[in-house]
């Protein structure tokens, strides 16, 4: 029976493997390496960055400013737009990370990922200061703006994530539910860049293409099946 069992998951696994394939999405973590990844402004991923039981890990044990020593966002090497992009994420106790989308790597001219690219926020809302600031709390599109409703687990939990980006319309899910809605690049969105701690980045939220970033804001984060899907 138990060779029974395990035979119908591994058939299961494949089922759906072939399925996520056949509907267009790429994995942007093979679960064993760091492979098609680097860290911001550097040709290859940090020390601190580590692939760990399946998962992509930040050891934020060493701190170097805000961030870990041998870290810094970790970036895809490819770009991206009009996309459906899925991971999930775990936060360490009073921790405080992000997923950064559309980022322009452009070094010097921006010499962090958030110079350019919006932030969906992961974070121990009752550990954490930020978690005290309106616009700051797990799921926001950081500092812009704020969850309809708060879906994100205890710390230590898995949460879901997905961030749709088409054509100017973004869509942040955090645990099967929309929790921000928005048009990018009207006026309303710059009325909202102008309102924000952004307003003196010229192009910050300005890119309809660019990179995923993972933050290193110096705190242990884990990250795990993450794939995407061109739309």
């Amino acid at each position: 029976m138990r060779t029974l069992t395990i035979a119908f998951a591994l058939s299961m696994f494949s089922v759906f493997s072939f399925a996520q394939k056949e509907k267009g999405w790429i994995k942007l973590f093979d679960g064993k390496s760091l492979n098609g990844w680097h860290s911001y402004g550097k040709s290859a991923p940090g020390k601190a960055w580590k692939v760990d039981d399946g998962t992509i890990h930040l050891d934020a044990t060493a701190k170097k400013n805000y961030q870990s020593d041998g870290g810094g966002d970790l970036v895809t090497n490819d770009e991206f737009e009009n996309y459906d992009l899925k991971l999930e994420w775990k936060i360490s106790k009073n921790g405080n990370s992000g997923i950064i989308f559309n980022v322009h790597e452009e070094v010097p001219t921006y010499d962090e990922s958030w110079r350019t690219g919006m932030e969906m926020q992961i974070l121990d809302n009752d550990g954490h200061d930020d978690g005290k600031i309106h616009k700051h709390r797990a799921g926001d599109l950081y500092d812009l703006i704020a969850c309809s409703t708060e879906t994100v687990k205890a710390v230590g939990e898995w949460n879901e994530v997905e961030i749709i980006c088409n054509k100017g319309k973004l869509e942040l899910k955090l645990n099967g539910t929309t929790v921000v809605s928005t048009t990018l690049w009207d006026d309303n969105w710059k009325q909202l860049i102008a309102g924000s701690k952004f307003k003196n980045m010229p192009n910050f939220g300005t890119f309809s293409k660019g990179k995923i970033a993972l933050q290193d804001h110096g705190n242990d984060v884990w990250f795990r099946n993450i794939m995407i899907k061109k739309l």
